[in-house]
Parts: structure tokens; sequence; C-alpha cells
């Protein structure tokens, strides 16, 4: 650990608590998150560099938080570009005309249940765990609210698939993100977790299911059609990823290059998209702009804007990043992980750590759980970063509160899925934690190497 006062180190670990306390109560008191980790990043420098003046070792500062400001940089553009193609999909009413789709189905009340947890599972992967989840939970209330008992059993399994689908690819959270970026898994190595994410799904899954009835779901006959080039930029994003990880896997070149080239492809379609509808508009001045004509036309609000789309990026949520990898930054630079390293990952071992880490997860966020391990850089072998990968993406299911996409259902859900709804299924739920975990060790031990 650094040298230096006794009172520098234990400030800048009450700084970072007492501003992860606000992020925790960020529902109760409505400061938006990103707002007391930005401020406490700075304090924390200012701290690190007082520290460092110390010992002597001021010329070393700048350059350990530019090491951490890259990291962010590359996570920012990537996740800007991601949550552009999200946004521009939810604004062409893709996921609305698959939501409307499914409604009108004419499944079972357990054919719905099923659906939208093999959806979600499938779907995470690459829209992410929390869009998923907000599209299939729509589903399950329009279909299912009237009973908020099965209603709340559907939204936990819709919770538990989003986010298992989320951890066996890169784009399915930010922590199977930074690990991707972090070089200490490639990309084709993450689908090693398909079999241990799907029984972390399905054991709570199946057991919820049989307290289903099997009558008739409610049914809709309006499907919302999918506005003019929503398909068009479906395909975008999918060849964005495809490029995305040619780029990363055969000419070693970082994911973010790939995805802002594809944002570049997607605002030059922009313009020719904006183009046409602005056109169909000037010959149809009648046409009904609502989004609800008569099917002649495709159905348009207004033109697209795709700076209209960037505005509607989650700022708040990238500028969150920015903070809480400082603030861990700022803690790994004093000293204390190296000390944290030592506890968890030589007299705990790798296994154990990474267990505890993931259950941890259910009620501190992920991320800075996920760049707190990637700023330690542990000596692990494969098996056990492909662990800790599983355990810090789908210990969150384990309470409500403990993942993106729980907190988000319980927005959109109020009176039906809450924290004790989600924590009657706890149990079950951690059936298919330690399953999945005890999978992963089986299936994949030759990616074990080092005991």
């Amino acid at each position: 650990m650094l040298q230096t006062a006794s009172w520098i180190g234990p400030t800048i670990l009450i700084v970072f608590a007492c501003a992860y306390t606000l992020v925790f109560l960020e529902e109760k008191i409505h400061l938006r998150k990103s707002k007391p980790v930005m401020a406490a990043a700075g304090l924390i420098w200012i701290l690190v560099a007082l520290a460092y003046q110390q010992n002597g070792q001021s010329h070393e500062v700048a350059e350990r938080l530019r090491d951490v400001l890259l990291e962010y940089a590359e996570l920012f553009l990537f996740l800007l570009s991601a949550m552009s193609f999200v946004n521009t999909m939810v604004e062409r009413n893709v996921f609305e005309s698959l939501r409307t789709r499914l409604m009108a189905s004419q499944l079972s009340v357990r054919g719905i249940y099923w659906i939208t947890g093999i959806v979600s599972f499938f779907l995470s992967p690459i829209a992410d765990n929390l869009t998923t989840a907000l599209v299939m939970g729509t589903v399950v209330l329009s279909t299912l609210g009237k009973n908020k008992k099965v209603a709340a059993g559907a939204l936990v399994n819709v919770v538990v698939a989003a986010n298992a689908g989320g951890a066996f690819s890169p784009f399915g959270d930010i922590t199977t993100l930074m690990i991707w970026q972090k070089g200490v898994v490639d990309f084709g190595q993450f689908f090693a977790l398909f079999v241990p994410a799907l029984v972390n799904w399905l054991i709570p899954a199946t057991i919820i299911a049989f307290t289903l009835p099997k009558k008739q779901s409610d049914v809709t006959n309006i499907i919302a059609p999918v506005h003019k080039g929503g398909y068009v930029v479906v395909g975008l994003f999918l060849s964005t990823i495809a490029t995305t990880v040619f780029l990363d896997h055969y000419m070693n070149l970082p994911p973010f290059l790939g995805m802002m080239m594809g944002l570049g492809a997607l605002n030059i379609y922009g313009y020719f998209l904006n183009s046409a509808e602005t056109r169909m508009l000037k010959k149809s001045p009648t046409l009904d702009v609502s989004g609800t004509n008569d099917g002649e036309h495709w159905p348009i609000r207004k033109p697209f804007d795709i700076f209209g789309v960037l505005e509607k990026v989650e700022w708040d949520t990238l500028l969150f990043f920015y903070g809480i990898m400082l603030c861990v930054g700022g803690v790994g630079a004093i000293g204390y992980l190296e000390g944290l390293s030592k506890f968890l990952y030589t007299d705990l071992g790798s296994t154990t750590a990474n267990i505890l880490i993931g259950l941890l997860s259910a009620i501190v966020d992920n991320i800075p759980l996920t760049f707190a391990v990637l700023t330690m850089n542990p000596q692990m072998d494969l098996g056990q970063w492909l662990l800790i990968t599983l355990t810090a993406g789908v210990g969150g299911s384990l309470l409500s509160i403990g993942s993106a996409a729980g907190v988000a259902l319980m927005g959109i859900g109020r009176g039906i899925y809450t924290f004790m709804a989600h924590l009657k299924w706890a149990w079950a739920i951690l059936i298919g934690y330690m399953g999945s975990i005890v999978v992963h060790i089986i299936i994949n031990n030759g990616l074990f190497t080092k005991q």
C-alpha cells in the first residue's frame, strides 16, 4: 500500500462510500446517480495526488489517471454507439412491433410466461438485458397484469432470463463488455457460458412455472407496424456487431472502433431516411403523423432525426460510468485494491472469491465490482475469468435491486413487481445461481488450468 499520511486513505474510502450511498438511495431521494460519483471522482483523485506528492511521486498521478480515463473512453464510445442503435430501433417501432405480435399470439398464461422468458434469454445478448427486460416486461404486464401474483412471477422470470442471457455475450451486459474490452476473454470464448447461463435461468423458471394456471391470457388483435427503415436499422446493427468482432479478432483493433464506424453508417442512412420521410409528408399533407394512419403509408410521427435519437441516449448512465470508474481507479491507485486482491484471490482462492463477488452484486452494482476485479488484475486462468463473468452477470438476479433489469421493471410494474415479490423467489434463483456455477466448472473443466 502507498506509504502516506494515515488520514488520506480512509478519507478516500469515506468519500467513495458516501457517494455510493447516494447512488443506492437514488429511487428515494431522486438524485441522479451520476452526480455524486462524478463529484466523488474529482475529490478522490485530488486526495490521491496529495498522497503521491507526500511520497515524491507526483509525476505518476496524471499517468495513472489517464490510464483509467482511456478505459472509460473506450467504454463510452462503444456504449454511445450501441445505445444509439437501440434507441433508433425503439423510434422505428421495432420492439413495439415485437411486443404486439407476442400479445396477439393467443397463448395460454404459461405460454406467455415461457415465450417471454425465451425471448428475453436470446434477445438480451444482442439488445442488452435492460432493453430486453423493458420490452418483455411490458408484454407481461399487458397480458397478465390483471392477476398480480401471476404477473409478478412472470416478471421475475424475465429479469432472470435477461440477466442470464446477457452473461454469455459481450453485448449483453456492461460487465461482459468491460471484460471483453480488457482483453482477458476473447469474443468467442464467452459462448462457453451459454449452457451455464441457460441452467441459471431454467432452474428458477421451471420452479415458478409450476405455480401458474393454464388458462388463456388476454389477447389483442392490434399489431404495431415497424416504421420505415426499421428492418434496415436492425441489419445495420447486426452488421456493426459482425464488423466489430472481425476487427477485434483478426486485426486486434479495439471494439469501439467498429461500433463507431457502424454509428457513422447509421448517421448516413439516417440522412436518406430523413429525406425520404420529409418527401412523403410533402406529397401527403393529410398523412397522420401520429403513427396511427390507415396503413396506406408507413406510420411516421415526424421525419427521422438521428440527432434526436442521440439526445435520448442515457447520459446519466454514461456519466455514472465515468464517476464510478474513476472512483474505483482512485481507490486502486492508493493501494487498497492490491490488499483486497491478496485477501480474495490468494487467501480465499479464485473460485470462492468469484462466487462471493457474484453474491455481493445482488446488493452492490456489478459494474464497480467488475471494474475493481479488472483493476486488481489477479492471475487467473480463462475458466476463472469466465466464472467472474458469469457470477457478476447473474448474481444481480437474486434481488430486484441487484440489476438494471430488475430496477427498471420495478418502475413500470409498480404494485405488481416489488422487492418482496422478487424476494419470494430468491431461494429458487439461488439454486439456479449455484447450479450454473457447478455446470460451468464441470463442462468447462479444461479451461481451469491453474489450481
